[in-house]
């Protein structure tokens, strides 16, 4: 069989948690001794100051995956929470495309096993002409979608769904994250079956809102230890038939 390349983390909206998931899935390829690469091509609602813009998300996934290349994890940074179309308009920056690919493949030659963290959905536009789902079609990786547990998340999750199927994407799952605890609602108790019925794909599991897991000062707490548990790592890399 062969060894599995990367995998693309995908969200049904903003704020669903790819971070995390992206970051509990390089802790556990990582435990399993494999040389795992992170990549968050662009990123927006930076801080710093000039060219010196930094991003939290790509700071975590860093340590988690405990990399070496910095540049390459996350080559375009914003300081606007923006779209990175609309970002780059009002920084007056451009968005080289080449240089994400550049970065990708540079990765590719030093780890076993990339994950690339998407911004947002499948139709972010990166430029006024490329999306995210572009992006995703030229790396050529498998993807996994992340969404909510709670209510609208059937709709979001099949127009993303939808929109992976046309582009011809394959889709390893979905992992439903920030899934309370206790006191589940009828939403969140019936939505992963709804969307596996409706939509054939896999739901690979489900992840609790952690308390002890904070991006923004760089906690990983149990996310290691619940993600092992609670996700189907091996269909995730395509290592075990879906049925």
């Amino acid at each position: 069989m062969n060894k599995p390349i990367g995998i693309f983390i995908t969200g049904t909206d903003t704020g669903v948690g790819k971070t995390v998931v992206a970051a509990g899935l390089a802790l556990v390829l990582k435990e399993r001794g494999m040389r795992v690469g992170v990549m968050k091509p662009v990123a927006t609602g930076c801080f710093g100051d000039g060219k010196r813009l930094v991003s939290e998300d790509a700071v975590y996934l860093f340590e988690a995956a405990e990399n070496e290349y910095a540049p390459l994890t996350n080559p375009l940074r914003f300081r606007n929470p923006l779209a990175p179309s609309v970002a780059s308009v009002i920084e007056k920056k451009e968005i080289p495309i080449e240089k994400i690919l550049k970065a990708f493949k540079e990765l590719q030659r030093h780890y076993d096993f990339l994950i690339v963290e998407g911004i947002g959905g499948l139709l972010v536009p990166i430029t006024k002409e490329y999306f995210v789902a572009n992006l995703i079609h030229e790396m050529g990786l498998p993807l996994l979608i992340v969404a909510k547990g709670g209510l609208g998340t059937i709709n979001h999750t099949l127009l993303t769904v939808d929109a992976a199927v046309m582009r011809g994407f394959e889709i390893r799952g979905i992992i439903f994250n920030r899934m309370p605890r206790v006191n589940f609602s009828i939403a969140e108790i019936t939505n992963p079956k709804v969307v596996h019925d409706l939509t054939g794909v896999p739901i690979l599991g489900t992840l609790p809102d952690l308390e002890d897991v904070d991006v923004e000062r760089c906690r990983f707490g149990t996310l290691r230890e619940v993600f092992k548990e609670r996700v189907e790592l091996d269909r995730l890399l395509g290592l075990q038939t879906v049925s």
